[in-house]
C-alpha cells in the first residue's frame, strides 16, 4: 500500500478543489490505486503550504465525490470501487458546507444587480476608465479618504495618510507580519486562533506562542506571563466575535492588554472583521493604543468577500508607506475597480445597508441554530455568522468531522485553529454559506442527530 504524494492543480480557482482535482488526476493516471492511504491532513497542509481548514474541506469534498473513505483510527483511503478510473460512490449526498466562514447573502442585498450596476456607473463617469489603470500600492487618495470616513466611526482621528488598502485581510496580515517580524520571531495569539495566522507563520518561519483563553477571550495575565518569559514581537488578536471562539474582549480586558503591550513594547495586530456587525461595538485597540496597533478592517464579513478589500490603519504615515512597500512586493496593489466600488458603497450608505441586512440574517440564523442544537454547549454572538460547538463527552472532534463528512456535511475541528499542545474538543460551524434558512436547518438537524448518536455505534458502520 502506497501513500499519495500531495500536490494541487494550480489552475483551480479554489485551493481545496485543486487538492481534490489532484487526487482525481493521480487516480486516472494510475499514480495512486484504490486502497492507497492519504497522508494525514496536517502533513498535506505543511507540504502544500496551505492552512488545515483548506485540507479538511478538500477531504470532505473528496468524500462527497466518492473518491475517498475514512476508517476510524486508521486514516483516509482511496475508495476501492472504481470504473475506468472513476470512483463509483454509493449515492453520496450533496455537500452541506458549514466550514467556510462567509456572511450570508440576504435576498434584500441583491448583489447580483448591485455589483455590475455600480461598476457600470463608475466606468461611465468622466475619467471613470482610470479605475482600470494601475494605482499606488497604498490605494488612491479617494479610496483612502473613503476608508477613513468609514473607520472614523470606531477609531477617532484616523487619517487617510495612515491607511493602506490590501487585497483582503489575509494579504494585509501577511504584509504586516513581513514588516514587523523576521524569521524566528514570535507572535503571541490565543491558543485557538484564525488559521490564516498559522499559514502566515509557517510561510515566514515565525513562532506562535499560545495564550490561555476563557469564554471572554484571551486572558491578559497569560499575555503578561508570555511577555515576561519569552518576549514576543507582536500580539495577534481578534477583539470582537473571535474566530473561532466567538468571544468578545471586554473593555477592561482591552485596556489591560494594551497596558501590557505598552509595558513590554509589543506591537499589536488587531484583526477586526466582525465588530461592525455588533450593535454596541466596544472601543478598538487601535483607538486605545494607536502608536502600537496595526488595525485590519475588511468588507468581507459585513458586505461581501468578493471585493477582496481590507483597510489597514498603521501606527503612522511612515509605517503606512513601509506597509505599502510590502504590499507592492506581494501583489502590487488592490484591484482599483474593486476599491472604487467599495468607496462608492461607503459614500452612498450601501455598505451600511448591506451590514444591516447581514446582521439581521445572522441574528435569524443564530436563533435557528440554538433551536436545533440547543445552547448548552454552544458559544455564539447573535450578530456573528459562526458558532463554537463543544463536543459531548462521547465524541472527539476529529472523529465527528470524519463521520459528518461521510454524511455530506463539512465542518471544521478545533485542531485547525490550535497553536499549542492542548486544544479544546470543539467544532466551528459557519452559518452563512447555506443558501437559505431551510437548507441551514436541514444541515443543523443532521449535525444534531449525529451528535446524539454514540460514536462507537457510528464507528461500527465504517
Amino acid at each position: 500500500m502506497s501513500s499519495w504524494k500531495p500536490w494541487l492543480v494550480e489552475s483551480s480557482h479554489l485551493k481545496y478543489r485543486g487538492i481534490v482535482e489532484a487526487i482525481e488526476a493521480d487516480l486516472k493516471e494510475g499514480r495512486i490505486q484504490p486502497g492507497d492511504r492519504l497522508p494525514p491532513q496536517r502533513t498535506i497542509a505543511e507540504v502544500l503550504g496551505v492552512d488545515l481548514t483548506t485540507v479538511t474541506r478538500a477531504f470532505n469534498e473528496a468524500r462527497r465525490r466518492g473518491l475517498v473513505e475514512a476508517s476510524a483510527g486508521r486514516g483516509t483511503f482511496i475508495r476501492r470501487r472504481i470504473d475506468d478510473g472513476r470512483i463509483l460512490g454509493l449515492g453520496a449526498p450533496p455537500a452541506v458546507d458549514l466550514s467556510m466562514n462567509i456572511p450570508p447573502q440576504p435576498a434584500s442585498a441583491n448583489l447580483k444587480r448591485l455589483i455590475p450596476e455600480t461598476i457600470a456607473n463608475l466606468l461611465s463617469e468622466e475619467h471613470g476608465m482610470l479605475h482600470l489603470h494601475y494605482q499606488e500600492s497604498t490605494g488612491s487618495d479617494a479610496d483612502r479618504a473613503a476608508a477613513a470616513a468609514w473607520l472614523a466611526r470606531r477609531i477617532d482621528q484616523v487619517r487617510p495618510s495612515s491607511i493602506v488598502l490590501a487585497s483582503g485581510a489575509q494579504s494585509a496580515l501577511y504584509a504586516i507580519c513581513s514588516c514587523l517580524l523576521t524569521k524566528g520571531d514570535a507572535i503571541a495569539a490565543g491558543c485557538v486562533t484564525y488559521p490564516g495566522l498559522k499559514a502566515v507563520a509557517q510561510q515566514q518561519g515565525l513562532a506562535l506562542r499560545p495564550l490561555a483563553m476563557d469564554d471572554k477571550g484571551i486572558i491578559p495575565q497569560a499575555f503578561e506571563a508570555c511577555c515576561a518569559k519569552a518576549l514576543p514581537k507582536a500580539l495577534y488578536v481578534i477583539p470582537a466575535i473571535d474566530n473561532p471562539t466567538t468571544a468578545t474582549l471586554s473593555d477592561e480586558r482591552r485596556r489591560e492588554i494594551v497596558a501590557i503591550a505598552r509595558r513590554y513594547g509589543v506591537a499589536i495586530i488587531e484583526d477586526d472583521p466582525y465588530s461592525v456587525l455588533q450593535f454596541d461595538a466596544l472601543t478598538p485597540l487601535a483607538a486605545l493604543a494607536p502608536d502600537l496597533t496595526w488595525h485590519i478592517a475588511t468588507l468581507s464579513k459585513c458586505a461581501t468577500p468578493a471585493l477582496r478589500i481590507a483597510y489597514v490603519v498603521a501606527p503612522g504615515a511612515a509605517q503606512a508607506m513601509r506597509l505599502a512597500g510590502a504590499i507592492r512586493a506581494i501583489n502590487l496593489m488592490v484591484p482599483p475597480i474593486n476599491a472604487a466600488v467599495a468607496s462608492r458603497w461607503i459614500s452612498t450608505g450601501i455598505v451600511d445597508d448591506l451590514t444591516a441586512a447581514i446582521r439581521d440574517e445572522n441574528i435569524a440564523r443564530q436563533r435557528l441554530a440554538k433551536t436545533v442544537l440547543g445552547d448548552t454547549n454552544i458559544a455564539a454572538d447573535r450578530c456573528g455568522h459562526h458558532i463554537w460547538l463543544k463536543m459531548p463527552a462521547h465524541w472527539r472532534a476529529a472523529d465527528f468531522v470524519d463521520h459528518a463528512g461521510r454524511s455530506g456535511i463539512s465542518v471544521v475541528p478545533s485542531s485547525a485553529f490550535a497553536i499549542g499542545a492542548e486544544e479544546p474538543d470543539a467544532l466551528r460551524l459557519s452559518l452563512g454559506v447555506a443558501p437559505d434558512r431551510e437548507a441551514l436547518v436541514d444541515a443543523l438537524k443532521q449535525v444534531a442527530n449525529l451528535l446524539i448518536r454514540p460514536s462507537v455505534a457510528v464507528k461500527a458502520i465504517v
